[in-house]
């Protein structure tokens, strides 16, 4: 790999020094091993550093597709300040769940592209982040029957599969923002709710956050 960027040596105490104290104070049971990244048969993903986690809280990582491990990640690459057309450099894993990802996404974007083509309608993938984008604009950019291109903006943003030749659609509108934990008001007011007699306050529902 040409051009090392980031390795075990330039940043590796950094982001040991990180990961140390951030896990200790989560009380995550977890540890991590650091390697430097190696050349790869195919381009989907070779970051030049890894960090391997494992232990009894691994699957805590890797629940709800992988959700805690890629907040920790990205987490990571804001205190080290790595710029987000790096990001790709630095890749946390447990139990190779990224590459069992990346073939999983690899066989959508193949699925999809057999659907597109069989309809001639475009097909439009959940919202992913910018690493999965990629995956699925690199495993179509040797079909010359489809395109593919990014949509939205954000968390919003996802992957279009066209026809080869079809104009882009337009950008679909963001959904309407939450106010769910906001503190602001999603029903009526309080004394008109169930329970208790107008103007007492009702007990809070137990489990709710204020």
């Amino acid at each position: 790999m040409s051009e090392r960027k980031y390795s075990v040596s330039s940043v590796g105490a950094e982001l040991d020094g990180f990961l140390r104290r951030l896990l200790l104070l989560a009380g995550f049971r977890v540890n991590y091993e650091m390697e430097d990244g190696q050349p790869a048969a195919d381009d989907f993903e070779t970051p030049e550093l890894l960090v391997k986690f494992h232990g009894p809280d691994e699957e805590l990582l890797l629940a709800n597709r992988a959700e805690l491990l890629l907040a920790l990640e990205h987490l990571t690459m804001e205190v080290l300040r790595v710029p987000s057309e790096d990001h790709s450099r630095i890749s946390f894993d447990a139990n190779d769940y990224r590459l069992l990802r990346i073939e999983e996404l690899r066989l959508s974007a193949s699925a999809a592209a057999d659907k597109v083509k069989r309809t001639g309608q475009p097909f439009r993938f959940n919202p992913m982040n910018s690493r999965e984008r990629r995956v699925i604009h690199l495993a179509l950019r040797n079909d010359t029957a489809v395109r593919s291109e990014s949509s939205g903006s954000g968390i919003h943003r996802q992957v279009v599969v066209y026809p080869a030749g079809m104009p882009s659609l337009p950008e679909s509108p963001a959904p309407p923002p939450s106010f769910r934990g906001s503190g602001r008001p999603e029903g009526p007011p309080r004394d008109r709710g169930r329970g208790g007699p107008r103007g007492q306050r009702p007990s809070r529902a137990h489990g709710a956050r204020r």
